[in-house]
Parts: C-alpha cells; structure tokens; sequence
C-alpha cells in the first residue's frame, strides 16, 4: 500500500479524537489508517477494502503489538464508495477506540494494548487527504 502520510512524536491522549477527511479514489482498492506508538505497536489499523487481499467491500480493524498483527475484526457493513468524499473520526480511552464512519456508523474496537497516548498516525493506500483535525 502506498504510503501517504506519517506523523511520529505528536501526543494524542485518550478521549481526544482525530478527524481525517479526504476522498476515496476512484479506483481505490484500500486504505489504511493507523493509530499507535510506533508502526509496530498500533492501538487501531482501520483499513476498508474495496477489493484487496481477497476481501471486497470489508472494513478490517486490527491491533499490533511489538510487530504481531491480532485478531480481526471485521464488522458488516461497508459505507464508502470509490470517488467519494468521507470523514472518519476516531477516538479512544484505556478500554476501547470508537471509529465513526460517514452516514453514522460508529465502531467500538477494543484497546488491546491499554495505551492511553498515541504518538504515530498514518494514512495508507488509495485515500487523497484533504484535511486533518486533531481535537
């Protein structure tokens, strides 16, 4: 996937969110939004998949810790269309991150590694990023 954007030593704490708006290409076949300490140890990998990795129209959320991907989660419904303008917000504390998705939807994923900061984001794949707001 390719790389868009990396954000490393920035504080983001537990119950401040981050609201990533940009637009899905048109061709898009993923993309990725990670949250973490490091690229190996992430709180959330968001990633929907319009056609990748043998999934088609799947969100796959994810956890890594010390570089060993967790259990997927994968939940059934699939809100983005390719060429569209989105916002994804996502928040967390101790226990659980919350992903609210365009029309609505929110997610609950649990925080496996219990991390109350962040300090790495990035974004991935087939997303142009128009804005970033940290609040």
């Amino acid at each position: 996937m390719e790389e868009k954007l990396v954000v490393s030593h920035m504080k983001f704490n537990a119950g401040e969110c981050i609201r990533v708006n940009g637009t899905v290409m048109p061709e898009a076949k993923s993309f990725a939004l990670n949250i973490g300490r490091n690229s190996s140890d992430l709180i959330l990998h968001f990633n929907p998949r319009f056609d990748s990795h043998g999934d088609t129209r799947t969100i796959v959320l994810n956890s890594m810790a010390c570089g060993d991907w967790g259990e997927e989660f994968r939940p059934s419904f699939f809100p983005f269309q390719q060429g569209q303008e989105t916002t994804v917000s996502i928040s967390f504390d101790k226990k659980e991150v919350k992903v609210k998705l365009p029309g609505g939807q929110e997610l609950s994923f649990p925080n496996r590694r219990g991390l109350e900061a962040a300090g790495f984001f990035s974004v991935y794949g087939d997303f142009w990023i128009k804005s970033i707001e940290f609040d």
